[in-house]
């Protein structure tokens, strides 16, 4: 009997690979026989999954947000989680806690960033196409806590975006500064969000 392939399993082992080999030989040098090999899977099953390593990147971005997104979408809208401060105080820290608990994944995504920008290739579309949900979001807790009265009257684009700027520096910090700590990002970030209550 054939052995039976769990296809999003296998997809993930070539996404992990792939970051790997992106992070270590830069994104130009990269190609998929490397990842295959590295994978232990031959390059047309690759191919199966992906048509090139731009194809491999976009998945990696929609996996992370798209999971990321489900997962604050309930907290945003929780009847018990406390007001809209209190739920994005929660949906930040997870943010973080979850850049921390990947740290070796983002700091290759970032680096794969970077490597691709020195060669002329931009993913900063890539990037803000799948966390737009996010900053929506924020900017609809937003605008309930200032119709309800709870944030005071502020320009909700504005604040929203300060705010995305907050966790994208504490992503970056988690990938790249051995340092870190999260106590300090959050005291800097729950500071700026207690300023907004009415």
């Amino acid at each position: 009997m054939p052995k039976k392939i769990d296809h999003n399993e296998r997809k993930e082992t070539i996404l992990r690979t792939a970051l790997d080999v992106f992070a270590r030989e830069g994104y130009h040098d990269s190609n998929l026989s490397i990842i295959a090999e590295e994978a232990g899977i031959s390059r047309p099953t690759v191919y199966q999954y992906f048509h090139n390593k731009d194809e491999i990147y976009y998945y990696a971005v929609k996996l992370i947000t798209g999971r990321l997104f489900a997962k604050y979408s309930l907290i945003a809208w929780s009847e018990h989680g406390g007001d809209e401060i209190e739920r994005m105080t929660r949906i930040i820290s997870d943010i973080i806690d979850t850049a921390m608990d990947n740290e070796q994944a983002l700091m290759n995504l970032m680096t794969v960033m970077v490597s691709a920008k020195k060669e002329g290739v931009d993913f900063a579309d890539v990037i803000h196409h799948r966390t737009a949900k996010l900053s929506i979001l924020l900017k609809r807790l937003l605008r309930q806590g200032v119709d309800a009265g709870r944030i005071r009257d502020v320009d909700v684009a504005s604040v929203s975006e300060t705010i995305f700027d907050l966790v994208e520096l504490a992503c970056f910090q988690v990938a790249f500064f051995r340092a870190y700590r999260k106590e300090d990002s959050m005291k800097q970030i729950r500071d700026y969000l207690e300023t907004l209550r009415a």
